[in-house]
Order: C-alpha cells, then structure tokens, then sequence
C-alpha cells in the first residue's frame, strides 16, 4: 500500500471503515476462494480486533437456543425454543444455523415414525439428519423473522385431520383461586334494584371446581326484598385418553336429542372442542327492540343467567353464556315507562350430523333440578349415542328413565351437499302427569341448515316439532300441579302484585313447534334477517309467537337499521308489536382532511331512533356516541328524546373497559322519573407468584407473567395490561387451541427488556395456563470499557455475570447493554485464551433508572 493510500485509510470515517470491511468480507479476487475478514480494515492494530474467524464461512449467528415460529406444510403450528447448531455451507438467510430436530418433535408434527425404521432408531436426544433420513423433506430457517419452515412428505405424516394439536401439547395449567363478579344496580325515584353475580373455582391439576351464585336485591313501593340464590357447584374435568368431559354436581344435560335439563348428579360426554376444527358447531343470538331506555332480563331453567341495560332501539346480545346448552329462553325486557315485553328465544341446535367413523357419547344419572318452586325434583337417568356413517349419513338415538316417565327416540341426519343438511327423529314417551294420569304419544322432530353462499342467504336453523297429544318431556312431568302461574318473587306492580314470568297447562300439551333463524345478504344494499319460534298446543287456539323481521345497511360510513316484532305469550294477556328505525352517522364526514385515526371526533357518531308498539306510544331520540382514550376502552352516549305517554326523556352513559375489570354507569329521566344505574365487573386471580386483578375472566385463561415489566400492554385485547409487578391475565382463551399471546413492545419502559414478546399455549378447558416471558429490567447503558491504555477489541463478545445481559463491543471500546443492574461486573473476551479475556467492575449513579440512556467509563482487568 502506498503512503497516500495509507493516509487515506486513516482518515475514513470509522462507518465507511466498517462498510469496507464487510465489502472485502464478501468479495474475493478468485470468484470461488473462502470469505476472509482482514482485521486492518477496521484498525491498523490488529489487536484491537478480536477474532472475527466465524464469520469468514458465512456463520453469522452463534449456536444456542433461539424462540422461533414453526410453520409445517405451510401451516403454522407454534412459537417456542429449538436450539440450533453450526450448519456448514448454510447460506442466508439461514445464518449459518441449522435446527436441532429430535424424534420427540418429530412426533409432535405428526411424523408416522414407524414407517421409518432409521428414523425411530436415532437416539431420543440426538440431532436428527432430517433430509437424509426422511427423503423429500426440506428444513428452511429464516433468521431475521425466527420463522422455521417444515416441508414434510405427505407419505410421511400419520393420518391426522388438519389443524390437529397432539395431546402431549395441551396444558392443564396451573393451581389457581378464580373469582369472577358483576354488579348491576338501578337507583331510581321510586324503585331500586341490584344484581351481583360471582363465580368462583378453584384448579388443581386437571380438575375444575366451580360455584355460580346471585344475589338479588329490590326496592318497590315500600316493600323489600334480598335473595341469595344458588345457581349451581359442580367439579368437572378433562377424560383425555376418551376425548370426554366429565361433570360432577349442578350441571345440565346435552341437547342433540333430548330437550336440555338441569339435574345434581353426573355426567361423562364426549367433547367436541378436543378434534380439530376439521372434524367439528350453535349458540343463540337474542334480539329485541327497546322503546326506551330498558333493563334486559333473560332467564333459563328458572334462573336469572344475564342482565343488563340497554339504549333504545334494536338490540343484539351475541355474548350470552348460558347454564345450560340449551333449553328456552326466557326475555324479559322491563321499559322506562313501565311497560314490558316478554317473549321466548328457542335454543336448539343444528342438524345432528357427525363425519364418518365419529362416536359420540352422552351419559348422565342424577336428581331433575330447576330454579321453580313448583317443580319436584325427580331421580332419572340418560344416555344418548350419535354414530357418523359413510356417504354422509348419520344416526343417532338415546333413552331417558324416571320412576314416572320413559322416553325413547331414535332418528337419522343426512348432508344433502349443495342441498343443505337434515336431520329428521321420532321419540316415544309414557308419562305420569301430577294428577296420577298416564300418557303415551310421539314427538316428530325435522332440523334443516343451508347456507347459500353464492346467493348470501344462510338458514342457520330452520325447524319443525309435531308432538301427539299425549307426548310430554320430562319437564312435564316434574310440575307438581296441572295449571299455575311463576310469578316473580322480585318484581311486583306499581299495585304491589308479584309479576307474572310464566304460565303452565298440562291439559294443554305441546302440538307444533316452529323456529326459523333465515339471513339474506343484498351485496352493497345491506342484509335482511327473520327470526322466530311458534308454539301451538293442544286443548287452545292460544300460541306462543316470537318473531322479529329486520334490515341493515351502510352507505359511506352511514349504517341504518329498520326492525319489526311481534310477541305473544300463552295465558299472559297482551300482544307487543313494534316497529323500530336506527340510524348512525359518522362525524368523520364532516371533516376536512378525511378519516384519522387519532381524531376523537372521527371516533364520534350522530346516532337517532324511534319506535312505535301496537297501542301507538311512540318514542324518538338523538345523541352523540363515540369511543374516547388512547386504547379506545371507554365508550360514551348521550342522547335526548321523547316519549307520548312520558313526555321527554334522556340519558347519559359510559363504559370503561379498563385493566382490573369494566365499569359503567348511566343516567336516564322521564317526565315522571328519575334513575342512575351502574355495572361493575371483573376478576381475580390468586396463584402461586401472588394475586392478579383482572377484566372478567372467560371459561379458560391465560396468565401472563413478565416479572417487573409493569404497564405492558397485551397485544390485540383492549384495556388489558401488566400490573405493577408485570402479571396480567387475558381472558377467553380457545380450548384444545393455540393461543397467540403476545406483549407490546412499544409500551415498555426505557428500562425494561424482552428476550421474546411472542409466547404460544394450549389449554385444557377451564384451564388457568400461564405464558412467562424472560424481562430483563434494569438501566440502558453505552459503556466505554479500556484495556490499560487501549479499548478492549471491536467484536468482543461482553457478558454481565450476575445479570447474563449479553452484548459486543463496538468501535473505540463502547458497549451497549439493556437490564443492567447498577452496579455488577462485565466479562469480556475476545479469543480462546485465558490472556484474551478480563473483567470490568462498574457502578451506576442511582438517577440512570430516571435516564434513557446513561454513559460512562470503565476498565478491564485481567483475571
């Protein structure tokens, strides 16, 4: 090199130094000639560099244990830590890396190992040569997205459904205390009412114990009342090897061919959520249409299972989580101005139809159990079998056992392919009514569902019951008297009479039944939908009636509704019809500079109704409605409006969905009245590292724990973030499933750190599983580190010992390290030798933890 060239070099910025290094690294003057990093490109003293030899073959990474997204067959399978080792002549961006794959992980993907008798001869904990020893499969590793690719003959996998989790992943979780509550209440100018509900369990194992109770409290002219109710105990567990529930105490009995019955006793069935979703399917929507501002009350089997407040207009809850799964629903919807409306939702299901070679069991035994006074409590027994059959057939049949009832059915589904599905029964039942009389009859039971994609019409259920008449359900046969009304023992008249909830007649058996649920999409003119049930019965010309017809559409951000409907209740007087018009508009169409996310009043709406029944009261309001705060957790509406026989009317509300539970409140008045309501609800969690508050908590959880890293929010779940200690929980997670949990990063902190925000679980039904991620809290720092009078070498590998806060040094001898403790010892090698590494003690000035980034200066010492 000349002088001139010489001086030149010198003089390059230390970037365009490193930037030719890299160039020379890659580049070789004979084309085919292995890489070589020459040291005096990055310092004319070599020895400040420090052996850089694993990067001339390409390894750009060092081995060990790295979390990664494993995809097989282009189907993603899960996140977790494979280690890696030294592959070479791996190119990028395989990094140099190949994965360790054992035979217990191929078994995990599915591999048939015993039709590779090489394969399942390799030793349990060895590195397996993949593509020598499976032929035709292929192993892929991209380092910058931690994304490993599977390719796996389809000869080579055992015959398991798509979307199938072997067993051994699923987790049973952890030993933990639940608490779920929620609290309603209404204070009003002459009445008051609250509601708490608390659900509560414990997990140990695989077992599940769990108490739903209510506690309901009223206020009306004068006269009190308090009631705690039992809504139900049972311990339940998963049967693994049977792919099977199992259920002990208050529970309900299934619904594919028997109507669904409360009972106190045991049950073992098998579980459809254990098979992939490619082997499984109904839970009911309750729409109704508010006048004014209402309290929506449904009841199952007696008890009060939901209760909530809603504004006026058409109203959906689509999140019901009922006792039982299935068996009516009884609405209740309690108006402003006194009025209510009441009316049955059917909760059956679909076509019973089950794919080929399937078996699905149902055995129960115990006391018949109802939240009604009036019924006895009679012992019997139950079991139901569906069997799937090849070309597309199904059958199925069971038996249910009393000392006064027995019942057989027997019945076939079949799927029809572009057709639709049917499924067609008959059940035979000898009764004892409560007057000692004995009944024979027969019930015909025809289910049919369509979806007709190609036209957007879908007939989610669309059915017909024809019963002789002298069929009756066990549910007959339980009433201790012929006739009577259920009255309620918490809601009276403004006179004082108990309100009536329902009537019976067993003279008046049950003869035709029909229920449609029929949706019909109209492509950019909005979507249409019927939904109802009718019941008529022998001995009357009285049904009961349920229908409600709808329509929806959207123009511009612009969304509309219109909705018709009309109820009638047998032995209740009183028809409801009413007819309601909804329209919002976004105020985002009113601004300038078009839609922005962070705009608050894009997140506003202009939001108008009105009503009107049968007997002309009328009803209309306007109001404003929108989202507020960063993570768009608290919803507001305000509105004002008029009623015909209650003069005007408003009402204020809001709802935050926040980290420890959701809390709303609202305020609604009248000409004659004035109320404010409120909903508190939430969770908590008490395992073995302390107790989490929580949003409500679902059937199955998940617990996050990223110790110290407090404040983080939880990826794609409103409102939910780690507490102080970095513990979270986020609810509702899919059983049998994986479950993608995973942290903000943008939310931490200056000091906090995450090896890997991504984590990925399985749990068992009623599972409280826990996802911990590897935080690193501590200080940010750039430490300049010298060696008696030189930096300590560029590429030295720096370790903190007590922390194992891992990094490189850098040009000039600089050091970035996350987490740091503030004060600890550095430990920084650069060769083989003992001579080519030492120890750097530090100390950081207790304001770093308020600082982004803090710098100094430390030296190195020889062991």
């Amino acid at each position: 090199m000349k002088p001139g060239q010489a001086n030149t070099m010198k003089n390059l910025h230390p970037l365009s130094m490193l930037t030719l290094a890299v160039m020379a690294a890659l580049w070789s003057p004979n084309g085919r000639g292995e890489s070589y990093f020459n040291p005096a490109f990055l310092s004319e003293d070599t020895a400040s560099v420090a052996d850089l030899s694993r990067f001339e073959q390409g390894h750009q990474q060092a081995p060990g244990v790295y979390r990664v997204d494993i995809w097989r067959n282009d189907e993603f399978i899960g996140t977790q830590d494979l280690t890696f080792v030294a592959a070479e002549g791996a190119a990028p961006p395989a990094a140099g890396l190949a994965p360790c794959i054992q035979r217990d992980f191929l078994q995990r993907l599915g591999v048939n190992m015993t039709a590779f008798p090489a394969l399942a001869s390799e030793p349990k904990e060895s590195c397996v040569a993949l593509e020598n020893l499976l032929p035709g499969s292929v192993v892929a590793f991209d380092f910058a997205s931690l994304r490993l690719r599977l390719s796996l003959p389809q000869a080579a996998m055992s015959n398991s459904a798509r979307g199938y989790i072997p067993p051994d992943e699923w987790d049973e979780g952890i030993p933990a205390l639940l608490l779920n509550y929620s609290l309603t209440g209404n204070k009003g100018s002459d009445d008051d009412s609250h509601y708490l509900n608390l659900q509560s369990g414990l997990n140990y194992g695989p077992w599940r114990l769990r108490n739903n109770g209510a506690w309901r409290y009223t206020r009306n002219n004068g006269q009190r009342h308090s009631e705690w109710e039992n809504i139900g105990t049972w311990l339940q567990r998963s049967i693994i090897p049977l792919k099977s529930e199992m259920v002990l105490g208050d529970s309900n009995t299934g619904n594919d061919v028997f109507d669904s019955i409360g009972f106190r006793g045991g049950r073992l069935y098998s579980s459809d959520s254990m098979y992939p979703d490619s082997l499984q399917g109904y839970a009911p929507t309750v729409r109704g249409i508010a006048r004014t501002p209402a309290k929506v009350v449904i009841r199952q089997n007696g008890y009060v299972i939901y209760q909530s407040y809603v504004q006026p207009g058409a109203f959906a809850i689509s999140d019901l989580n009922p006792t039982s799964s299935s068996g009516d629903l009884e609405v209740t919807v309690e108006e402003k101005d006194g009025s209510q409306q009441r009316y049955t939702v059917p909760y059956s299901t679909v076509p019973l139809l089950q794919r080929e070679g399937r078996l699905k069991y149902d055995l129960v035994a115990g006391e018949y159990r109802s939240g009604n006074s009036q019924k006895d409590t009679p012992f019997f027994g139950q079991g139901t079998m569906i069997v799937g059959l090849p070309g597309g057939y199904t059958v199925y049949g069971g038996t249910q056992m009393a000392s006064r009832y027995a019942a057989a059915a027997i019945g076939a589904g079949k799927n029809l392919g572009d057709w639709g599905a049917i499924s067609l029964d008959v059940t035979h039942a000898r009764s004892q009514l409560a007057d000692d009389s004995w009944h024979e009859g027969q019930s015909l039971r025809f289910l049919y569902a369509k979806s007709l994609n190609g036209y957007g019409t879908n007939f989610q259920l669309l059915g017909y019951r024809y019963s002789t008449r002298g069929f009756y359900t066990l549910d007959d046969v339980a009433w201790k008297r012929m006739s009577g009304y259920e009255y309620s023992e918490t809601e009276n008249d403004k006179n004082g009479v108990p309100d009536v909830v329902s009537y019976h007649n067993l003279t008046w058996s049950k003869k035709g039944r029909f229920q449609v649920n029929i949706s019909q999409s109209l492509g950019d003119y909005g979507s249409v939908y019927l939904s109802g049930s009718e019941q008529t019965y022998w001995g009357t010309s009285d049904s009961n009636i349920w229908y409600q017809l709808g329509y929806a559409g959207g123009w511009k951000g612009i969304s509309y509704s219109l909705s018709w409907s009309w109820n009638r209740s047998v032995g209740i007087d009183g028809t409801d019809r009413i007819v309601s018009a909804n329209v919002s508009i976004p105020f985002s169409l009113f601004t300038p500079n078009g839609y922005r996310r962070d705009s608050v009043l894009d997140r506003a709406y202009a939001t108008a109704s009105a009503s009107r029944n049968k007997d002309g009261d009328s009803s209309w309001q306007t109001g404003v409605s929108g989202t507020l705060l960063e993570g768009r957790n608290l919803n507001y509406s305000v509105t004002q409006g008029h009623t015909s026989n209650n003069g005007s009317s408003g009402s204020a509300s809001a709802n935050w969905q926040a980290t420890y539970g959701t809390v709303g409140a609202g305020y609604n008045y009248s000409r004659d009245q004035h109320d404010f309501n409120w909903q508190l609800a939430g969770g908590v969690v008490g395992h073995a590292d302390g107790v989490t508050f929580s949003q409500p908590l679902g059937d199955t959880n998940v617990l996050i724990k990223a110790p110290g890293a407090s404040g983080v929010k939880v990826e794609n779940q409103t409102g939910v973030k780690t507490d102080w200690r970095g513990y979270a929980v986020m609810p509702y997670a899919t059983v049998y499933r994986y479950n993608r949990v995973a942290l903000d990063t943008n939310s931490m902190n200056d000091h906090t750190d995450v090896e890997n925000n991504v984590s990925s679980v399985v749990p068992t039904r009623g599972a409280l599983v826990r996802a911990a991620f590897d935080t690193r809290i501590g200080v940010r720092a750039l430490i300049t580190v010298r060696r008696g009078d030189r930096f300590v070498p560029f590429g030295a590998i720096v370790r903190e010992v007590n922390s194992g806060v891992t990094s490189m040094a850098g040009e000039e001898g600089q050091i970035y390290l996350s987490g740091l403790p503030l004060s600890g010892e550095l430990l920084i090698q650069w060769g083989d030798s003992a001579q080519e590494r030492c120890r750097a003690t530090y100390t950081l000035p207790q304001e770093s933890l308020n600082q982004a980034i803090t710098m100094m200066g430390a030296r190195c010492e020889r062991e």
